[in-house]
């Protein structure tokens, strides 16, 4: 049973004839609309018709993250009245509505709707670059900028441009470059047109609350301690001062974990979120409190990409983690950087979604005007050996032919190229080799691809698999440093991180 009820509280219903309109005409779209209008639910089941407007159509909704992805999935499932991957009743087989990501899937023959992340969807386009079986691919999230995504983008306007002319695509975001994402659609027929929403949302009252002394700019991965106290100081603060579930954003896994230390004792659940916690913990989270007063510790994941019910405050600690690549040793590494002005906005908004709230910002006024208006993209910041690889495979070695908001640096690509060439993955000419295209398959970066498939002949696959996976996702600091005693205790299981 559709929860009519529920579409029509979400504001973004207004634009979608607008948004039909322009995908039966030039079959491409920019899509704005501020976070919790329904952009990520409510548009990919009515542009599935499976909200009874329009033609059934098969839709694929691509995700920059995980949790986002299964969130997404799940929301659109309760609003027609069924559960991810299976029918409203087992004899119907698998539902309508499914996901994919990185280890999991729970999509089936009757998937209408499947939400994918940016990399899976980077995966299929390789072996099937038609995407057989699509009709509607929305990219959402696309404000935030991460390499697969702008890749993604640029294969999927090739694939229009020469193969499928009837492929609707729609970028989605909160806050975006809207122009610059239609020049990019439309191409050379002219801007793909605009389509707004607008969002209900109540006042957020701005709080300073800056360290009482200075504290040591972020470097690398750490953080200054004393930031870190002074921010849970803030929590315990904002507990007294506001009514309401209290939001705070944190660079990382590892900040989340001392900050929830530092509040042990208060009067509230403290839950953490970040793409590594248990699925039954983001689930929590996502489904709001049950009457008690909730703390939630969550990365930059919280920004755009999920809506946490109850929440009136948020504390921002003013920072973000992101890709960055390490020149010293030619591999790309996360760095913590002060969070741009548009994304302090967003996480800002989180506290008026549902009425109006607060934000205690942990950073002196004075200093807000200098900080950068918006986040890097990775195509300028990030190492970009695998997205090299990535064009190569696609036929595009110089990626000169590929539509992109910015071409990447031309140094980057360059020492991105040696490595490839080194490895074995690209020919003198940045065609990709036989061994490449595997390479390329396995979803990893080309380095560890090339260890993949290396040491499998001498350790086994199974063996190399899993230290490479060890490599490929930074475990839990518990593991320690050791690589050989990680991996035992990875096997024995018993935590999230082992489990996956």
């Amino acid at each position: 049973m559709i929860r009519r009820d529920a579409l029509d509280q979400l504001p973004v219903r207004t634009a979608l004839p607008a948004l039909r309109a322009a995908l039966d005409g030039d079959g491409t779209a920019v899509l704005c609309a501020p976070p919790g209008t329904g952009k990520t639910t409510l548009v990919p089941l009515d542009l599935a018709g499976l909200t009874g407007a329009g033609p059934v159509r098969r839709v694929l909704v691509a995700e920059p993250r995980r949790m986002a992805a299964r969130a997404a999935a799940r929301r659109m499932a309760w609003l027609l009245g069924e559960e991810v991957g299976t029918g409203a009743a087992p004899a119907q087989g698998w539902g309508r509505v499914g996901f994919t990501v990185r280890g999991e899937r729970r999509a089936g023959p009757r998937t209408t709707v499947e939400v994918v992340t940016t990399g899976v969807l980077l995966q299929r386009l390789q072996p099937d670059p038609e995407l057989a079986g699509v009709d509607v691919v929305v990219l959402d999230e696309c404000h935030e900028r991460h390499l697969d995504a702008d890749t993604v983008a640029a294969f999927l306007l090739d694939v229009r441009e020469t193969l499928r002319p009837e492929l609707r695509l729609v970028a989605a975001s909160a806050t975006t470059d809207a122009e610059g994402w239609a020049r990019l659609l439309g191409g050379a027929r002219g801007a793909a047109p605009v389509v707004e929403a607008a969002g209900v949302s109540h006042p957020v009252e701005v709080v300073w609350a800056p360290p009482e002394r200075p504290v040591r700019p972020a470097h690398g991965t750490r953080v200054d301690p004393a930031l870190l106290s002074h921010v849970a100081g803030v929590v315990r603060r904002a507990l007294r001062e506001r009514s309401g579930d209290v939001l705070c954003f944190l660079p990382g896994v590892g900040e989340i974990g001392r900050v929830a230390g530092e509040l042990a004792g208060v009067d509230a659940e403290v839950l953490q979120v970040h793409g590594r916690a248990p699925a039954a913990v983001q689930d929590a989270v996502l489904a709001g409190g049950n009457g008690v007063r909730r703390v939630v510790l969550a990365t930059s994941v919280a920004e755009s990409s999920l809506t946490v019910p109850g929440v009136r405050v948020v504390v921002d600690s003013g920072l973000a983690r992101v890709p960055r690549t390490d020149h010293a040793r030619g591999l790309s590494a996360l760095t913590t950087v002060r969070a741009s002005r548009a994304a302090a906005r967003q996480r800002a908004g989180r506290a008026g979604r549902e009425a109006p709230g607060a934000v205690y910002r942990c950073w002196p006024e004075g200093e807000d005007g200098r900080l950068p208006a918006f986040p890097d993209p990775e195509i300028k910041v990030a190492d970009l050996t695998a997205f090299a690889l990535q064009a190569a495979c696609w036929g595009d070695p110089a990626a000169d032919g590929l539509a992109l908001l910015d071409a990447p640096p031309a140094g980057a690509l360059a020492a991105a190229r040696e490595v490839l060439t080194a490895i074995g993955a690209v020919d003198a000419a940045g065609r990709a080799t036989e061994r490449g295209a595997r390479m390329a398959r396995l979803g990893l970066h080309p380095r560890l691809a090339r260890a993949l498939l290396d040491g499998a002949p001498e350790a086994g696959a199974r063996r190399a698999a899993e230290v490479v996976a060890l490599l490929s996702e930074e475990p839990p600091r518990a593991y320690g440093d050791d690589l050989a005693a990680a991996w035992r205790t990875a096997r024995r299981g018993g935590d999230a991180y082992g489990a996956r």
